[in-house]
């Protein structure tokens, strides 16, 4: 079923409250990743969504999806004026969607100002994605790429290729 948010009015829509309720996967599509966030955070939407995951449903995003799932969402346009907070699901991770597309024209350099202490930068290319299974115990998930592609750590001398797991931390669990 599709769940047609597009206003924070339609988040606090007691109809796509119910529509979330027992749901196995719940996904985040692309679009704009800040305005995403603005939309859901603190809604009656957002909320169904976390208790559904803690629930045990799957929840993904993709491209701006995956952005607004983290604890803050870049402005790649700006990247030095800042961006927003995110959903916070994954509060330490900043997803950077398309790397393998956008790193054609932007520098590993202009990638700093998105590295802040505490938190992860990924990359995560086309036609990939970055997966994970809860853990058994504790807040720390290993996540791996999954796909044709590559995911990267983005660090504030460069990126590295992600060839094994990667511990993020996931509150809430």
């Amino acid at each position: 079923m599709i769940v047609d948010v597009r206003t924070r009015h339609d988040a606090d829509d007691l109809t796509w409250v119910q529509a979330i309720n027992g749901a196995g996967l719940i996904y985040l599509s692309g679009g704009n990743p800040a305005y995403l966030a603005k939309t859901l955070r603190g809604t009656a939407v957002w909320q169904a969504i976390k208790e559904q995951w803690l629930m045990g449903a799957s929840v993904a995003g993709c491209s701006a999806g995956a952005m607004a799932l983290c604890g803050y969402v870049p402005d790649f346009r700006h990247p030095r004026s800042g961006g927003t907070d995110g959903l916070g699901l994954i509060p330490d991770l900043r997803v950077l969607p398309h790397f393998d597309r956008y790193t054609k024209w932007i520098p590993d350099f202009a990638l700093r100002p998105l590295v802040s202490a505490g938190t992860q930068v990924v990359g995560i290319d086309e036609q990939t994605a970055l997966v994970s299974q809860p853990p058994t115990s504790g807040a720390t998930w290993q996540f791996r790429a999954r796909g044709i592609g590559s995911a990267y750590r983005v660090e504030a001398d460069r990126r590295y290729r992600i060839n094994g797991t990667l511990d993020v931390r996931v509150p809430g669990v």
